[in-house]
């Protein structure tokens, strides 16, 4: 019973602080939104007003890699920009810390009323809640690769309507139009943008911002220098097209390469909770001693540091950037 109160008022604790970052982010993007659309409705027209400073692409290096601790808190822990990049636009920061509460919670009283061991709730409840963000990173994932492989198709189309007399903005329509999820909406979207009063370079590196793709770096980077220099638009989109197909096919080498190592890495980090899973039901007792005796819990503890260490090694070897 007492362990019951105590998980309770941990889940109250918990449900309290991600209501709280709810409301915090969904203020700031509230406002955030706020000042784009004044910015916007400001920028370019000559009207004494003073331009809101942009921090142009041109400004970073196309491989401008950020330290290890900006790359994980604007990559792991922007939520708004995981929901957008994965598909889900009509999801909300506050909606998806909802799902993920709900979902360890009620996995949580499921274990409590039909599991063995009440020492696992904590980490039943730990792992459960991570899992809609999971979802929503294999989804992103997946989606990114997608649209990474339209876009060498997207470069020819807009390249061919350049060559035929389309203008740009009409280019983009075009492409928006004939290709379908998810690059075609992104390309619908900078359209729009641009329609309504934005330039065609902050539409385009809105755009670039939105789906963080690299491939999408060269595009944006060679419309902007193009703007500002002149040249032949269509035969630098060709280039990148074929850049990205270059690409492709070198990154499916090194899938094929590192197979082995992908499939050991697996084998290796599933090893260990499967073989654990597998000893509390032949001898629980045997197992309870790594919960029960302080060294049991120091060697499991270490155990986890070391797994973990395990994968970013293997993460490390098996990952090769082009």
């Amino acid at each position: 019973m007492f362990q019951l109160l105590v998980f309770g008022s941990l889940v109250v604790c918990f449900a309290s602080l991600a209501g709280g970052i709810a409301l915090v982010l969904r203020s700031r993007q509230e406002s955030g939104q706020f000042e784009d659309r004044l910015a916007n409705m400001t920028a370019n027209r000559g009207r004494g007003g003073k331009k809101p400073t942009r921090t142009s692409i041109l400004a970073r290096p196309l491989e401008d890699a950020p330290g290890v601790i900006e790359e994980f808190i604007s990559r792991r822990l922007d939520l708004s920009k995981i929901i957008y990049q994965a598909g889900y636009q009509n999801m909300s920061v506050g909606k998806l810390l909802a799902i993920s509460l709900g979902i360890g919670v009620a996995s949580s009283l499921l274990y409590i009323a039909f599991g063995p061991a009440k020492a696992f709730v904590p980490f039943i409840f730990f792992t459960t809640v991570f899992l809609p963000l999971g979802w929503l990173l294999m989804k992103r994932k997946r989606r990114m690769r997608h649209f990474s492989s339209q876009l060498a198709d997207a470069m020819d189309v807009l390249g061919r309507a350049l060559r035929s007399g389309y203008s740009l903005p009409a280019g983009l329509q075009l492409v928006g139009s004939q290709v379908p999820e998810p690059l075609g909406p992104e390309f619908a979207k900078c359209f729009e943008q641009q329609n309504l009063g934005m330039t065609v370079e902050q539409s385009i590196e809105d755009m670039t911002k939105r789906v963080g793709n690299v491939d999408l770096r060269f595009f944006s980077t060679a419309v902007i220098l193009q703007r500002q220099t002149g040249g032949d638009l269509a035969e630098i989109l060709d280039k990148i097209g074929h850049l990205i197909r270059e690409r492709f096919k070198i990154l499916g080498q090194i899938m094929a390469l590192t197979g082995e190592g992908r499939l050991s890495g697996v084998v290796l980090l599933a090893l260990p909770p499967l073989l654990f899973v597998t000893m509390l039901k032949l001898n629980y007792d045997y197992v309870m001693m790594l919960f029960e005796e302080p060294l049991g819990r120091q060697m499991l503890a270490g155990g986890i540091v070391l797994q973990i260490l395990g994968a970013i090694a293997i993460k490390k070897i098996i990952t090769i950037k082009v």
